[in-house]
């Protein structure tokens, strides 16, 4: 018996989170114009964005791994020119051998880390002038590294999660287009809104092809205080760009509809941004969300984020929504 009710669950979860597998439209091949965190999607041709024109917001954005990459480059590799110049000077380095790159790289390691542990020092003016240049280069650099590391670190971040998934199902009556979010910081986004718009692709009578921005109307597209959840709602009546459609027709015109929250991190005291975007494939029509809310006997309530995600058909009930 416990086998079959452990079988049982899984069916349960398995129809839940793989809703797709139910659905008729089967598999889809649209590409993204907007990515799910926000970015553009789109190759382009003819003009030539080069990340050395800005350097500055390169570093503010490339991964932590190839930030710390790029800076261990610049530093052996300005130690290793440093040695050169060194080098170049002849014997010029006091209790180094004699034409040694290493025992010249590693004395400008001390010289531009001003470590200075005695053993060797400069042997002439021309290496003293080499030690003051290097000197120089070492406290700009350390200036410049320091400050581009506070930078990325104090840079306001929103720890949003969306739901996989979009669905249409009907609330009061009225087909409404649904999705979810959750703050996974222990915070408060204070001031929290948010902003859905339809893109889709749109051929004029002459024949122009053209992708278009559509406002979406929310049922509440602002809350004082997001701490936990928040389920973004858009009413699809006869004044919404989604009236009359299924799924068929929004994949037809590429549709994609792009959700942009805004708000006041409390802890930072900054106003932060997350974005997230849905295919058409991703927007389950008849489908609902399972409730994640409950009541504790002593009257506490209680968040279930392991469903989420998960949805199911209008209609059904999911066995946690029985237990709550």
């Amino acid at each position: 018996m416990r086998s079959r009710s452990f079988i049982r669950q899984l069916l349960v979860q398995f129809r839940a989170r793989l809703p797709k597998l139910l659905d008729p439209a089967g598999p889809h091949f649209e590409q993204r114009v907007v990515t799910r965190s926000g970015l553009p999607n789109v190759i382009e041709v003819g003009e030539d964005h080069s990340h050395l024109s800005d350097l500055y917001h390169l570093l503010l954005t490339m991964p932590w791994m190839g930030f710390f990459g790029l800076v261990f480059f610049i530093y052996m590799g300005a130690n290793g020119i440093f040695a050169l110049l060194y080098l170049a000077g002849g014997n010029a380095i006091a209790r180094a051998e004699p034409g040694s790159f290493w025992d010249a790289f590693f004395f400008s390691v001390q010289t531009m880390a001003s470590l200075g542990y005695g053993a060797m020092h400069p042997d002439s003016f021309y290496t003293d002038l080499i030690v003051t240049l290097e000197s120089l280069v070492g406290l700009l650099g350390l200036a410049t590294i320091t400050g581009i590391v506070f930078a990325r670190v104090s840079r306001p971040t929103a720890r949003v999660i969306f739901s996989d998934v979009a669905t249409v199902s009907r609330y009061n009556g009225v087909p409404t287009l649904m999705f979810r979010m959750r703050n996974q910081r222990r915070n408060q986004i204070l001031e929290g809104q948010i902003m859905l718009t339809l893109l889709l692709r749109e051929v004029s009578e002459e024949g122009q092809l053209m992708y278009r921005f559509h406002s979406l109307d929310l049922v509440r597209s602002q809350t004082p205080i997001f701490a936990l959840t928040w389920t973004v709602m858009h009413a699809i009546d006869r004044a919404s760009p989604l009236y009359g459609m299924d799924r068929a027709k929004l994949s037809k015109l590429d549709g994609e509809i792009i959700a942009t929250l805004t708000g006041l991190d409390e802890t930072f005291s900054q106003t932060i941004h997350a974005r997230h975007s849905y295919l058409s494939s991703e927007i389950f029509w008849n489908y609902r969300f399972i409730d994640v809310f409950s009541t504790r006997p002593d009257g506490r309530r209680v968040v279930n984020y392991l469903h989420f995600h998960d949805v199911i058909p209008e209609g059904e009930q999911h066995p946690s929504e029985r237990a709550a």
